[in-house]
Parts: structure tokens; sequence; C-alpha cells
């Protein structure tokens, strides 16, 4: 009998997104001199620098590329961004292999079949709640939250909370 979402959270120790699609809601703004703008939900980002903080290992890895996005990121205190990826596994397995993660430890979110095989070697697949059908079909929880709108944060914030360091590190930080 496979594990429930909640019992798998308990195990998890770091957290893979990709970005168009779960980092953002899948719009591009084309600029005229023909920049690619994305826009990226405020607490989103809020959730990631707290889980950066209690000692999460996060991960971006995306096909797409995008200077600002990298800039983003980083300023949130993450440290492995990986943008303009065409095979996510091998950045995935380099990665687990580098900072010695197991796979069952990984909770990755993806949206669509690019993100299909990184999903299926990972503890915890999830997806927003828009996502494709077959990201839905391999993923063991859906966020009830579209991407871009906060299933980032909607994972990150049910993790936290199942190992208890969600609101009881924040009540410590002002204690």
């Amino acid at each position: 009998m496979s594990k429930h979402f909640k019992e798998i959270m308990n195990d998890i120790t770091t957290f893979i997104f990709d970005v168009d699609g779960v980092l953002t809601d899948g719009t591009i703004h084309v600029a005229q001199n023909g920049e690619l703008l994305r826009e990226m939900y405020i607490r989103d980002g809020y959730a990631l620098k707290a889980a950066a903080e209690q000692g999460y290992n996060i991960c971006i890895i995306s096909g797409g590329s995008n200077d600002g996005v990298r800039i983003r990121l980083e300023n949130l205190g993450i440290k492995d961004v990986f943008l303009g990826v065409s095979n996510k596994v091998t950045v995935l397995e380099d990665y687990l292999n580098k900072h010695v993660i197991k796979a069952d430890q990984v909770l990755y979110m993806g949206d669509d079949i690019p993100d299909y095989h990184v999903m299926q070697l990972v503890g915890l697949p999830t997806c927003p709640q828009d996502a494709a059908p077959e990201i839905k079909r391999i993923s063991k929880y859906i966020s009830h939250i579209n991407g871009g709108k906060g299933a980032v944060r909607d994972v990150i914030e049910q993790v936290m909370k199942t190992q208890h360091k969600w609101f009881e590190h924040f009540e410590a930080k002002f204690d």
C-alpha cells in the first residue's frame, strides 16, 4: 500500500520547482523589444524564502531561460537555479548526487509534459490545479490552486506545517 501524501511530507527535505506554469501562471508578456516578461506571485516568494531559511534544499529546473527570473529567485536565497534545461532528468540526478539527497526526500512540482519523466523519479510529485491531465495523473498531490497564483506556497506551507516548521518558526522570530 502506498503512503498518503501527508505521510510522505514528513520525509521531504528538498523542493524542486519548474518555473512556467508553476511559479508563473504560464502567461508570457512580449514587450515591444521582444523581451519575455513573466509574473510571479509574492506569497510563493515568501514561502520559498521561508523554506530556504529553514534549511530546506530548494532547486529550480526549467526549460525556460530568463535573467529576470534568475535574479528574482537568487534574491529569495535560492542558489540552485537551472534555466534553459533540455533534459530535466539529468539535472535532477546530478543535483541529488551532488547534495547527497535521496529521491524519496524530494517534492517536485511541475505542470506540463516536460516535467513528466522527472516527476516519476521523486518521492512526492505534485502539480498546480491547472496542470496538464498527464501530469495530474502521476501527481500524488494536486494543489487546489493554479500555477503562479499560490500553488508553490500551498505545497511548501503544507510540508512545513506537517514538520512543525511553518508558523512555529515565525513565532520564534518575533518572541
